[in-house]
């Protein structure tokens, strides 16, 4: 008998912006869901000007062109995942709402609720946020928001694990299936993440790296763990492999740039050349 998960072939469409220091977004994502062994499709929303110091100029995407992304990829590959990240205005988080529920309604969907980019730079206005609450929170697989998302997303206060346990209740409330609620913005070592989901709570702790090597971590993390559930793996186990990975790339970056620098997202590839 063929398992639900030996269907699972891998296929991710990611609808999110580009980042053009390759560190974060669209490049990210498409590198980290390559090394955990899935297929990445993309809508790219918007076009930013950025570097390892800072966003300098951001071009959104024409909503009807994202839209047509979003379409072909999924009637022509299919998807067995959609990860959703930098989506800047309501309008936008709304009509790939519609787009997802007509096309793709029984597909895990992984939201990212990208607000604000490592240096600081808000990337998202305040009605796409209420949007991103209402429409892709209820319903989502996974939403993955770091502290600082996770309040502006539930109103709770999260400054530790009592905190980001009460707002992965309040999104799982909200109708989200799981909640990753991450833990590196808020002081402290180890590095605690709380995962919730409507079978269970995980608790993850994993050493704090004194590096600067942080920028697009969460996208990184939030498609490595889209690439898992893509293949079958159930979502603890998807966070557990993408953590480790996420991990890693963290530990063995390049030290590029003059800023937040990337991860290093190819290192599983470092590794098979070692063999």
């Amino acid at each position: 008998m063929t398992t639900e998960s030996e269907n699972k072939s891998g296929r991710v469409l990611v609808i999110a912006g580009s980042d053009s220091g390759g560190g974060a977004g669209i490049q990210a994502d498409i590198k980290a869901i390559m090394a955990m062994g899935g297929y990445a499709m993309t809508a790219v929303t918007a076009i930013t000007v950025q570097d390892t110091t800072g966003v300098q100029d951001v071009h959104p995407i024409p909503v009807s062109t994202v839209i047509s992304q979003m379409k072909v990829c999924l009637a022509d590959i299919g998807a067995d995942a959609i990860k959703t990240g930098m989506l800047g205005y309501a309008e936008l988080v709304e009509q790939a709402a519609e787009t997802l529920d007509e096309q793709a309604r029984d597909t895990p969907r992984i939201i990212d609720p990208v607000m604000v980019a490592t240096s600081g730079d808000r990337l998202v206005d305040r009605r796409a946020v209420e949007s991103i609450a209402s429409l892709l929170v209820p319903g989502a697989a996974l939403v993955t928001p770091n502290a600082p998302e996770a309040e502006i997303l539930t109103g709770k206060s999260v400054d530790g694990v009592n905190g980001q346990r009460r707002a992965a209740e309040a999104l799982l409330k909200r109708g989200a299936q799981g909640a990753l609620v991450k833990g590196g913005h808020i002081p402290g070592n180890p590095v605690i993440d709380v995962l919730q989901t409507i079978h269970g709570e995980w608790i993850f702790e994993s050493a704090r790296i004194n590096t600067t090597s942080t920028h697009g971590t969460g996208c990184t993390l939030a498609s490595a763990i889209s690439a898992r559930i893509a293949l079958g793996d159930d979502t603890q186990d998807a966070v557990e492999a993408a953590r480790d990975y996420l991990h890693r790339a963290i530990a063995v970056a390049k030290g590029f740039g003059n800023g937040h620098g990337p991860v290093h997202h190819g290192w599983p590839m470092d590794r098979q050349d070692e063999r």
